[in-house]
């Protein structure tokens, strides 16, 4: 077969062409890394590798998202700190008010004291987080949660939390709502309250009450009232008379399965209401204990009826503080699951990293490898195409 000059020529640049492109790949191939430098080099290589690297930045995004939640919740376990230190310094500053020595003048400038607490239990629930956005308005982040009017005080936010992921299928509130720290709080001991009736004569104090039997507690309200200062009788909410007794100070009357103690000398016809915990804010306990340090002390009814306000703020403190402990713990749990969370994304995040280096990362040696080959190949291609381009028959003439 007769090859012309010039196919000779074509044939011999287009190889020098294959070979000079197979080079150019090697060498973008070595200065970027990868072995695939397009998705038509390995279509599932491509395919699994797009993958690995979406997954790669879902789980970083989380990671963001992890470190913005627990900002938000560091903010908020500093705030609770906050108001766990003013709600025991307002004990503090009740107990020493419920002191038999206390005049009704000292107990008065205890009263400025707890109002000033009030006011820094107000700002504390009012906090902002470093964006400006409330920590305990729920889902209404730019609303001031808690209002004040006079002695009333209302929550402005809503219900909700706000969950963002930091996982695949986990999610993590970043607040609690104000409503469930500051408003939601039980009354009494948490199953029932004790309430001197405000007409009482004597000077019966209310002392320690429990429930010992939560099988014949049933929740009714009850009113233990005094025949005279030596008998008593409890009615049941329709006025049914459940049980009574002969009495004198510091006893322990039992019924339906709870009891209390009622200390001091009550009188004919006085009245403590038993009714099952409700739920009062924690502003109303501290301005209501303020209200009772305020009342004038004049005999040994007004006194009791002081003591009796002041121990029923201190049971109600002590519900706010057991609420706050509780929702402290919530929020705790919360950090550490992100903290633990972070750490299994890490772990994943290493896992498809090294995958997706083996599917993408190139094999420099070999590369190299054939890069050294290549450019020999195409060297000695253009020394042949060259000489091979000299020969002519005009030479052996």
């Amino acid at each position: 077969m007769r090859i012309s000059t010039y196919g000779a020529y074509l044939n011999g640049l287009q190889a020098m062409q294959r070979l000079q492109e197979a080079l150019d790949y090697t060498q973008r191939q070595i200065s970027s890394g990868r072995r695939i430098l397009s998705p038509s080099d390995d279509p599932i290589g491509a395919s699994r590798s797009l993958e690995l690297r979406e997954a790669i930045s879902r789980i970083e995004q989380f990671n963001r998202n992890g470190t913005i939640v627990g900002n938000r919740l560091s903010q908020e376990e500093s705030a609770l700190n906050s108001v766990n230190n003013v709600l025991q310094r307002v004990r503090e500053l009740t107990l020493q008010a419920n002191n038999a020595t206390q005049s009704d003048e000292s107990r008065g400038l205890i009263a400025v004291e707890v109002r000033e607490q009030l006011d820094n239990l107000v700002q504390l629930a009012n906090q902002q987080d470093g964006n400006g956005s409330y920590l305990f308005a729920g889902n209404l982040v730019e609303t001031r949660p808690v209002s004040r009017t006079g002695s009333s005080f209302s929550y402005n936010g809503d219900q909700g939390q706000r969950f963002i992921q930091v996982g695949e299928g986990r999610e993590v509130a970043d607040s609690d709502p104000g409503s469930r720290v500051f408003f939601q709080v039980r009354t009494g001991n948490g199953a029932f309250s004790v309430t001197p009736q405000a007409a009482n004569t004597g000077a019966g104090i209310v002392g320690s009450y429990s429930v010992t039997d939560p099988t014949q507690y049933d929740q009714d309200t009850y009113r233990v009232r005094f025949v005279d200062p030596d008998n008593y009788e409890v009615l049941d909410s329709g006025g049914v008379v459940v049980s009574g007794g002969a009495f004198s100070a510091g006893d322990t009357i039992s019924f339906r399965g709870i009891e209390l103690t009622v200390d001091g000398q009550p009188e004919a016809n006085d009245e403590f209401t038993v009714a099952p915990s409700g739920v009062q804010s924690v502003f109303a306990t501290i301005s209501n204990l303020a209200d009772a340090m305020e009342l004038a002390v004049f005999d040994d009814a007004s006194r009791a009826a002081v003591t009796n306000e002041l121990n029923a703020g201190l049971l109600n403190l002590d519900q706010a503080l057991g609420n706050i402990l509780d929702v402290r713990t919530q929020v705790g749990s919360r950090l550490a699951a992100i903290e633990n969370q972070v750490d299994s994304n890490g772990a994943f995040v290493l896992t498809m990293q090294s995958t997706l280096a083996e599917i993408q990362d190139l094999d420099y040696a070999e590369a190299i490898s054939r890069l050294t080959a290549e450019s020999t190949t195409l060297e000695a291609a253009q020394q042949t195409f060259i000489r091979t381009q000299q020969l002519s028959l005009f030479n052996y003439f």
